[in-house]
């Protein structure tokens, strides 16, 4: 390395300009592949040699630690070919990791993602996909979330023409694709970081305590700074501009949103929790500016709160005060459901608590229900499926082996759990890639304390292809929940009246979107003739139902209880406060 041959002219505001005219024959100076450096002298005169904050490319080689930056200029860069959906009505999320997308013990690629994956995703009605782990992040175990190269998309997938590539199909398809951004904090790393990027502790982040998250180890943003500012925002233009993502995913919501991070804070919902000097004003006016210059240039992007807090208007206009995001996730319910199944016994299952829990959202803000995430996945937490049948998935999944009342019970409750959260929890679904099916065991990368093994980085999607497993069941269901919200749009309907939440019974009963919903969750007793309401006040027209879809039919791993061809008529019987009502 000449750390001296071409030195930066220093500007105003403390900026640096470095130009470099093309060569003789007019091609670019610095060719295609080229491995680069910056190179800062820090006040105290020592040479510091970095990466660009805005390398677009970086790749580690096998027998190094740190990743090298890598000019990257093809001559013919991929060029879109299909046009981005418009803007969804109903959003039907699947949360994807394109490393882990393979029954294979590896890193998996864009290119498997592009012709293996996004297939199966349409497949399964799936409209929205949500990429995590896309920004360089020089520790695969992070999950993508110790980002070190933020307009790097990551090289261990393959080239950024692949993603483009990946993107492109995915719009073929009609999915629309989400970045899973991480503007919350920053890794650590300062060789491929941003951390001490000029020799202080400073510079992108707050110095001393303020700039580190006692939690992730990672560094803080000063979102007050104008050149952090500048950092960020254009780091959203680049990744919609280049890549033609349609939205994000902002992580770590909360962290951004108070001094405290949320470590140590419970949050009731009494207002006094979301106003105060507790608010960090730069980072909520940060949000605030992401999504108003978004919405400006994009109009048709989505963008996404991942916040535990319920800090109200969130998810308002910044036109009314709002933060200006689209959507929020609804993170109490999974929380609920896991509660729920470890503590207590299925006689003991409070029918109005899940009912407050699914439905209790902010006015006319939008939620993004979900039962399980890539939380839930992770090593040292459980998936439903594995919470409710736990070591019997490793024996007794095969349809060659008894129906356990262990396996029946758990893939019953997956069901029905997936269908009450998707049709009463929100505005929008999500779902984390493997769990449709009941993904069996939990999602572990490859570290030092399991000897850097693959075994557990990976979606074995193969065993919904054997017709000898159970799994074919959850994913058939899965699929039809899907493709009967994107027949009816439930997601993008007032949310629903619930008209029945029977404790003894254990009964659920709603209408949303002109279909009726109907939940037994009593561990033994079926009910006959039993009377639920219709919303419908008519008192002329007879209004005439079918079973559209049926947790216990055949297809699904159920017991064909009930009869597909009957019909059901509403009547002007009064029931639960309404006049009319029908017979199941």
């Amino acid at each position: 390395w000449n750390p001296f041959s071409h030195p930066y002219k220093k500007m105003e505001y403390g900026k640096w300009e470095l130009f470099i005219p093309p060569g003789q024959d007019g091609y670019p100076p610095v060719p295609h592949g080229s491995k680069l450096k910056v190179v800062i002298r820090a006040q105290n005169g020592q040479l510091l040699y970095r990466i660009s904050p805005w390398a677009r490319y970086v790749v580690r080689d096998e027998d190094k630690v740190n990743y090298d930056w890598v000019h990257w200029n093809p001559p013919q860069s991929y060029i879109h070919k299909h046009p981005s959906p418009k803007r969804l009505k109903s959003l039907r999320i699947y949360e994807s990791h394109v490393g882990i997308a393979s029954p294979e013990g590896k890193v998996a690629s864009y290119k498997n993602f592009t012709y293996n994956v996004l297939p199966r995703i349409k497949d399964l009605g799936y409209n929205c996909v949500q990429l995590m782990a896309i920004m360089e992040h020089a520790y695969y175990a992070s999950f993508g979330y110790q980002v070190t190269s933020f307009f790097a998309a990551s090289s261990r997938y393959g080239t950024p023409d692949d993603l483009k590539e990946m993107i492109d199909v995915a719009h073929s398809m009609g999915i629309t694709v989400l970045l899973d951004v991480v503007h919350s904090h920053a890794s650590k790393n300062s060789e491929d970081g941003l951390n001490q990027f000029d020799g202080t502790d400073s510079c992108f982040f707050h110095s001393g305590y303020k700039g580190t998250h006692q939690l992730w180890d990672s560094r803080l943003f000063d979102y007050a700074n104008w050149e952090v500012l500048r950092f960020l925002l254009s780091n959203l233009r680049m990744w919609i501009e280049d890549y033609r993502f349609d939205g994000f995913r902002f992580d770590g919501v909360t962290s951004m949103l108070y001094h405290h991070h949320g470590i140590g804070t419970g949050f009731s919902g009494d207002y006094h929790e979301y106003f105060g000097l507790h608010v960090d004003e730069d980072a909520l006016c940060y949000l605030m500016l992401a999504n108003h210059m978004i919405n400006f240039l994009h109009p048709e992007c989505i963008t996404i709160a991942e916040d535990v807090s319920g800090m109200p208007a969130l998810c308002r206009p910044v036109a009314e005060g709002g933060g200006g995001f689209d959507y929020r996730l609804a993170m109490a319910i999974p929380d609920k459901w896991i509660q729920i199944i470890k503590e207590l016994k299925d006689e003991d299952w409070n029918m109005g608590n899940i009912v407050h829990t699914l439905t209790n959202r902010r006015y006319e803000e939008k939620y993004i229900a979900y039962a399980e995430s890539h939380d839930q996945a992770l090593v040292g937490d459980k998936t439903l499926a594995f919470r409710l049948m736990d070591a019997e998935m490793y024996t007794n999944m095969s349809v060659l082996s008894p129906l356990t009342p262990v396996i029946d019970r758990g893939i019953q409750l997956h069901k029905m759990i997936r269908l009450i959260t998707h049709a009463l929890g929100g505005e929008s679904y999500l779902n984390f890639m493997g769990n449709e099916f009941g993904h069996p065991e939990w999602l572990d990368f490859p570290r030092r304390g399991n000897n850097e093994s693959y075994h557990y980085a990976r979606r074995q999607f193969n065993l919904t292809e054997d017709h000898l497993l159970r799994y074919r069941f959850l994913n058939a269901f899965d699929r039809d929940m899907n493709k009967l919200e994107e027949k009816f749009g439930w997601l993008a309907s007032p949310p629903a009246y619930v008209s029945e939440k029977h404790e003894s019974n254990k009964v659920i009963a709603f209408e949303r979107a002109g279909l009726i919903f109907v939940f037994n969750f009593h561990p033994y007793r079926s009910y006959v003739d039993y009377r639920v309401v219709i919303w419908h006040s008519s008192l002329i027209v007879i209004f005439k139902y079918k079973i559209l879809l049926d947790s216990d039919a055949a297809d699904y791993g159920g017991h064909q209880r009930l009869d597909h061809s009957t019909e059901y008529f509403s009547e002007e019987y009064p029931h639960n406060y309404r006049p009319n009502s029908l017979m199941v």
